[in-house]
């Protein structure tokens, strides 16, 4: 299940209702103390409320109401639950999906009490019509008189079948979006909440202002994520083992019920277990993961920039393990201002693994920051403003609009060593030019490095970081030269090039002899990252496949995965992992005029 959005109401500074969409990468920006750690907090409440936890103050202190509501919204939904008695059924089935076809589960939490309490509905586009209203709270027999009384041709045995069987007989069944109460004992609304939960996102939170204890710093707080991930992925065989708990407690009640009834055959008509399984946070209690360094030294004694260290060496393993493996169960990184302690070669690093971790199936990355300096690097599309409105309410825009914001806010400037502009598509391309120059740097220096020489800025058609959007809308004002550099696969690009060479400022734009620049990748570099053999073309086939295309099924079949990686999700994967990979010798194999090498030269040239 994929996170797609979260409504925060009356939640410490969040009185009104706000609405955030989430991508894969999610990143909120703003300055100190105005609300962006709140809603990864909301979040870790809503998915555990453990490392933080709910408490009486959280609601908002003006609104004079007591409830906190959490709305968390879903996509990639699970296709079918099973129930009691290997009843099979879908959320599509039982009406419990939005008017758009998510799940939307909200938590309410009442915080009169000392110690809130919460209420889970699903939000649903649900049957209201009288007689069909209610099904789910219904028990079987009842489910069999509503059959028997309508007269309907359906088996009496299995909920789902029932309440289908009624709810395609109704005339009209009234749909509405209503809240469906899923956690008190009602019957299938009950156990349909059990099912969820197993497939709910696991939530790790990375506080910024950590203590130094073992049990609750950085320490500990990645080897818990670590659990909680190894758990998951033995979810099956702990079903299995709680599966046979049941089964041998349901024998022991029976064989007990029957010597009961020798003795004395009034004194019980039944007796039946009612069987509680431990919860996912109780199985992961039961590990604790301590660390030594050098000499036995622990961890929580180093200092705070060594202990962050263990966030972006950790994250750096997890991107490429996920990598490796592959996993099932979905996880959502939360991570407050990773860069606090960090030098900037080491916030590189961490938002590179990021960038690679939020790329994997099933993984979503949330930050915090107002750090100009990071900020710079994220993707635009992963950044969400938290400022203030007119009635210094807290609000979260995200989108084009907002960037100018950003950069002015956390003082996003544009580098004045900067001599060439180089305008690419997308993001993708810059990692590949990156990567590709810094190979053919390191077989002869005289070939300009991109990934480092500062002089030369990557504008994007769009933005696509900060840094990209600051370049566009800034740096362009200043008449820099400029260098366009297109893919083939777009035939509109040639008139764009061709007047680019028509100025006379030394600017100057090439479309790519291959179909794209995937088409540069040597089969060894896609091989060495992702164990995948592909045959590297120049063209799409007759199939019209191109290179993005071949890889994605290739991955999506070894991964195991549900459906086929998109060409977006592929071009990202090649990008961060393949093209690190070449060679100045793969890259001769692959293109033996010297096209790309020809560009850089000429760039470096201009400078």
């Amino acid at each position: 299940m994929k996170l797609i959005s979260v409504s925060i109401k009356n939640f410490r500074c969040y009185r009104e209702e706000i609405t955030v969409s989430m991508a894969d990468m999610t990143t909120f920006v703003g300055k100190n103390d105005i609300g962006k750690s709140s809603i990864l907090e909301a979040l870790e409440i809503f998915f555990n409320n453990d490392t933080v936890k709910i408490e009486q103050n959280d609601a908002n202190i003006y609104s004079g109401e007591n409830s906190v509501a959490i709305t968390c919204e879903f996509s990639d939904l699970p296709s079918k639950l099973s129930l009691d008695a290997g009843a099979e059924t879908s959320l599509a089935a039982e009406y419990l999906l939005s008017p758009t076809g998510t799940l939307k589960i909200l938590k309410l939490f009442d915080c009169s009490k000392k110690t809130p309490t919460a209420e889970v509905f699903i939000l649903a586009n649900h049957p209201t019509a009288t007689g069909v209203a209610d099904l789910l709270d219904l028990k079987e027999k009842e489910l069999q008189k509503l059959i028997k009384d309508h007269n309907l041709d359906a088996a009496l045995k299995g909920n789902p079948g029932m309440r289908q069987a009624l709810w395609a007989a109704a005339a009209d069944l009234e749909l509405k979006e209503v809240a469906i109460s899923v956690t008190k004992p009602k019957e299938d609304s009950k156990r349909i909440w059990d099912q969820l939960e197993n497939y709910l996102p696991m939530y790790a939170l990375f506080q910024s202002d950590r203590s130094s204890r073992d049990s609750d710093g950085e320490v500990q707080n990645p080897m818990k994520a670590a659990v909680a991930a190894a758990i998951a992925e033995v979810q099956e065989d702990i079903n299995r083992i709680q599966e046979k708990v049941k089964e041998k407690a349901e024998l022991i009640a029976k064989s007990t019920h029957e010597a009961l009834k020798t003795i004395d055959p009034n004194l019980a008509k039944e007796l039946t277990p009612q069987f509680t399984p431990p919860t996912a946070a109780k199985w992961i209690g039961l590990f604790s993961v301590g660390m030594d360094t050098d000499d036995g030294i622990p961890l929580n004694k180093r200092g705070s920039g060594v202990r962050r260290l263990v966030l972006v060496s950790f994250f750096k393993a997890e991107a490429e393990r996920r990598l490796r493996i592959g996993t099932k169960r979905s996880i959502i990184y939360a991570i407050e201002e990773p860069e606090t302690a960090q030098h900037p070669n080491n916030q590189r690093i961490l938002i590179e693994s990021f960038k690679a971790l939020s790329s994997e199936q099933g993984c979503q990355v949330l930050l915090t920051t107002h750090s100009p300096g990071f900020a710079s690097d994220l993707p635009t599309d992963s950044i969400r403003f938290v400022t203030r409105n007119d009635t210094l309410q807290p609000v979260v825009k995200d989108g084009v609009d907002v960037f100018g914001q950003v950069a002015e806010t956390l003082g996003v400037v544009p580098d004045s060593r900067v001599k060439v502009l180089l305008c690419v598509e997308g993001p993708t391309d810059v990692a590949a030019f990156k990567s590709l120059s810094r190979a053919l740097h390191a077989a002869d220096q005289s070939v300009p490095n991109l990934a480092t020489d500062e002089r030369v800025a990557f504008v994007l058609l769009g933005g696509s970081t900060l840094k990209h959007w600051v370049a566009q809308h800034y740096l362009r004002s200043l008449n820099r030269p400029e260098v366009h550099i297109y893919d083939r696969d777009v035939p509109e690009y040639a008139q764009s090039v061709a007047k680019v060479n028509l100025r006379t400022d030394g600017s100057w734009a090439v479309q790519t002899n291959k179909h794209e620049i995937e088409c540069y990748l040597h089969a060894d570099a896609i091989k060495d990252a992702f164990g995948v053999d592909i045959v590297i073309i120049d063209r799409p086939g007759a199939d019209g496949k191109a290179v993005p295309k071949l890889f994605a099924e290739a991955y999506s079949v070894q991964q195991q995965f549900d459906g086929t990686m998109g060409d977006s999700k592929a071009k990202l994967c090649l990008a961060e992992k393949a093209f690190p990979l070449m060679t100045a010798e793969r890259l001769a194999a692959r293109d033996a005029e010297g096209e790309v090498e020809g560009w850089f030269r000429r760039i470096g040239r201009m400078l």
